[in-house]
C-alpha cells in the first residue's frame, strides 16, 4: 500500500522552516558563549555549507522522491551496507533531535505544571505521535499555522527592539577566533536539519519534482536570513548578557518589552519547538519504513494503516526511541544529532557525484545542482572540517551508532541485500566489465512514473513487451528487414518471409526515413486486432539508401486495418518522444536493450488513457 500524497508546496516549506526555526529559540545563547559576536559568522558559515548539501539533496529528491529520503539515495548509490548503517544513524539522530526539543519544551512547562519533567516530555511526545498517526496532511497543516505565527512574532520582535539596539554591545569580552567560529558552526548546524526532514517525506508530496527543490531552497534562504537578523538584533540589544541564555529571544525581549515580552516570546519558543518536534517525528518515522521495504528491518515496520495511510508501526517505534532518549544528557543529544546531520549532507554530495558519474540512464532529476561538481566537492571538504571541529564526544557517539547500524545489517539485512546500486555502474564504466543488471534502471523508471503520476496507456504496454534489436555492425536494409521479420513473426502469427517482402514493398513505395538518424517503417497485414512494435538500434548504421546510409534508430509498426487509429496514435507518440533534444545522445549511449526500451517509456508525450 502506498503513502498518501497529502503535502503541497506550502506544507513542505513549513515542515522545513518549522524544523529549522526552533533552534533560534534555544541555541544562540549557547553559541554566543563559545564565539561571541563571531556567532554571526558561524551561522553564515553553517548556512553556506548547508546550501551545498541542499542543492545536492534537491537534485536527488527531484529524481527519487521516496520515503526515507537520504537513506534511499545512499542505498541506491553506494549499496545496502552503507545505506543501512546510514539510514539507522540518521533515524536515530532525528529522533535524538526531537527528544532534546521536547525535553526543552517540557522544562519550560514545569513552571506551570508541577510534574516531573520526564513525565511532561512523555505526554508531549504522545500528543505528537497522535497527530502523526492521524495523517500527514493534518500534521502538515499544523505546521503551516505554527510557522506563520512564529514568523509574525519574530517580525514584531525586530521592530520593537530597534530603539534598544546599540553598536557598543558588539564589543564582547569573548575573543573571536577562527577555531571557535568553526566549532560553533558545527554546533549550530543542527539548526539546518529541517531540510533533511523534507526529503524523508518526499513520497507524500504532490508534484515532488517541482515542490521539493523549491521548498528546500526557499526555506533555507528565508530562515537563514531570519536567523542572521534576529541574532544581530539580540546581540545589539543584550551584548554579553546573551552568553549562555537558555531562552535567548525571550530574555532579549524582556529588555525592551518587560515581563510581557519575556512571556510572549517564551510562548513563541514553545510553539517553535512544537513545530520542530512534530516535523521530527514525521520525518524520522519514514526511515524504518524505507529500511523495512528493503528488508533491512522487520516487515511489520513497512505496514501502512489503511484508514489514515500513515506508517503506524514505524511512527510508534520512533516514539519509543524518542522517549528513551529523554534520559540522555541534552548536550550529548545536540552534538550527536549535529554530527550525524553533517554526515548526512556529506553523503548527499557524494551520492550526486556517484549517480552522475555512473551515467545511469534513468537517473533523471527535474532539478540539477548548479556548478557541478564544485559545489559537491567544496561541501564535502567543509563538512569534514565541521565534523572534526565539533568535538571528540560527538564523533564517538556517532561511531557507536554506526557500529550498531552495521551489526543490524550484518546479522539481519545482509541476506536480503540484493539491490543494485550506482557505484557498480561507475566501476563498470571504468573497468568495462559487465557488473550490473537492469534492476536499478527499472526501479528508477518506476519512480519517475510515480513522481510524474504517469498512467500507462496501450502504447506503454506494447513497448514494455515488444522485441528490441541492438545491432553493433553496419548492415544492409535487406539484412535488417529479415532480422526484424523473424523477431516479429511469431507474435503476429505471420510467416517471416511474408513480413520481409511487405517491408521491402513498403520501402520501395516511399522511404520511411524521417531524418538521417531515424526511420519508421510501417505496414498493414491481414486479419483483425493485431498490432505490434519493434525497436531497433544499429550503432554503425543501417544502409537504407544512398541518401540515408547510417540510420541508427528504427521504430517498426505492424498492424491490421482495424488498428489504423492506434497506428496513427503510435506514430504521434514516437514523433513526440524523438523530438527531445537529448534523445539521440541517450539512444546511442544506452548500454543494454532494456535501457533502449526505458528511453521510449520515459519519453515526454501525451498519453491516451
Amino acid at each position: 500500500m502506498k503513502l498518501k500524497k497529502g503535502l503541497n508546496l506550502l506544507d513542505v516549506f513549513c515542515i522545513a522552516s518549522g524544523a529549522m526555526i526552533s533552534g533560534l529559540f534555544i541555541l544562540p545563547g549557547l553559541a554566543y558563549e563559545q564565539a561571541g559576536p563571531g556567532v554571526l559568522a558561524a551561522y553564515v558559515l553553517a548556512g553556506i555549507l548547508a546550501l551545498t548539501g541542499v542543492l545536492s539533496q534537491a537534485e536527488l529528491a527531484s529524481a527519487m522522491p521516496k520515503a526515507g529520503g537520504t537513506y534511499f539515495y545512499v542505498t541506491r548509490s553506494m549499496g545496502a551496507a552503507v545505506g543501512t548503517v546510514y539510514g539507522l544513524i540518521t533515524w536515530l539522530s532525528l529522533a535524538l533531535k526531537s527528544a532534546y526539543e521536547i525535553l526543552f519544551m517540557a522544562g519550560m512547562a514545569v513552571i506551570l505544571i508541577k510534574l516531573n519533567v520526564h513525565i511532561i516530555a512523555i505526554l508531549f511526545c504522545l500528543l505528537f505521535l497522535a497527530i502523526n498517526l492521524v495523517g500527514v496532511k493534518e500534521a502538515g497543516r499544523v505546521q503551516v499555522y505554527l510557522v506563520m505565527g512564529i514568523l509574525a512574532a519574530l517580525a514584531l520582535f525586530c521592530l520593537c527592539a530597534y530603539p534598544s539596539m546599540h553598536a557598543r554591545n558588539f564589543q564582547s569580552q569573548i575573543p573571536v577566533r577562527i577555531e571557535s567560529m568553526i566549532s560553533t558552526a558545527g554546533f549550530v548546524f543542527i539548526s539546518f536539519g529541517g531540510l533533511l526532514k523534507i526529503a524523508s517525506v518526499a513520497e507524500e508530496v504532490k508534484n515532488p519534482g517541482r515542490a521539493l527543490p523549491l521548498a528546500m531552497i526557499q526555506s533555507l534562504a528565508i530562515i537563514s536570513l531570519v536567523y542572521i537578523i534576529v541574532i544581530f538584533v539580540s546581540i545589539a540589544v543584550q551584548g554579553n548578557e546573551l552568553a549562555g541564555a537558555k531562552m535567548p529571544i525571550a530574555s532579549t525581549a524582556s529588555t525592551f518589552l518587560g515581563s510581557f515580552g519575556k512571556y510572549f516570546f517564551a510562548v513563541a519558543a514553545v510553539l517553535a519547538i512544537i513545530t520542530a518536534a512534530n516535523a521530527g517525528i514525521m520525518a524520522a518515522s519514514r526511515y524504518p519504513l524505507a529500511l523495512a521495504r528493503d528488508e533491512m528491518l522487520p516487515e511489520i515496520l513497512c505496514h501502512i494503516n489503511r484508514r489514515f495511510q500513515t506508517p503506524h508501526p514505524s511512527i510508534l517505534l520512533t516514539g519509543l526511541i524518542i522517549m528513551a532518549a529523554f534520559f540522555v544528557d541534552i548536550k550529548i543529544l545536540v552534538k550527536a544529532a549535529s554530527s550525524v546531520l553533517i554526515l548526512t549532507y556529506l553523503f548527499t554530495c557524494l551520492a550526486v557525484i556517484i549517480l552522475r558519474e555512473s551515467h545511469v540512464q534513468n537517473y533523471q532529476p527535474q532539478f540539477r545542482s548548479p556548478f557541478y561538481p564544485w559545489v559537491q566537492v567544496g561541501g564535502m571538504v567543509g563538512f569534514l572540517v565541521l565534523l572534526f571541529g565539533i568535538g571528540l564526544e560527538a564523533l564517538l557517539v556517532t561511531c557507536v551508532l554506526a557500529v550498531l547500524g552495521f551489526l543490524v545489517y550484518w546479522f539481519y539485512g545482509r541476506a536480503s541485500a540484493d539491490q543494485e546500486f550506482a557505484l557498480l555502474h561507475l566501476v563498470e564504466r571504468i573497468t568495462a566489465r559487465e557488473l550490473t543488471t537492469h534492476s536499478l534502471e527499472t526501479e528508477l523508471k518506476d519512480i519517475i512514473h510515480e513522481r510524474d503520476e504517469v498512467l500507462k496507456d496501450r502504447f506503454d504496454h506494447l513497448i514494455e513487451a515488444c522485441p528490441v534489436l541492438d545491432i553493433e555492425e553496419s548492415i544492409t536494409l535487406d539484412d535488417f528487414f529479415r532480422r526484424a521479420a523473424v523477431a516479429m513473426a511469431e507474435d503476429l502469427h505471420v510467416d517471416s518471409d511474408t513480413l520481409f517482402h511487405l517491408f521491402l514493398e513498403r520501402e520501395k513505395e516511399s522511404s520511411t526515413v524521417l531524418n538521417p538518424f531515424l526511420a519508421i517503417p510501417h505496414i498493414i497485414i491481414e486479419g483483425e486486432h493485431h498490432f505490434d512494435i519493434l525497436l531497433a538500434r544499429c550503432k554503425e548504421g543501417i544502409v537504407f539508401s544512398d541518401d540515408a546510409p547510417q540510420v541508427h534508430t528504427v521504430f517498426m509498426l505492424i498492424g491490421t486495418k482495424d488498428e489504423r487509429p492506434f497506428h496513427l496514435t503510435s506514430l504521434a507518440a514516437i514523433c513526440q518522444i524523438v523530438q527531445d533534444p537529448e534523445f539521440e545522445s541517450r539512444w546511442m549511449k544506452a548500454k543494454k536493450t532494456e535501457t533502449l526500451r526505458d528511453i521510449v517509456l520515459l519519453g515526454k508525450r501525451k498519453r491516451h488513457v
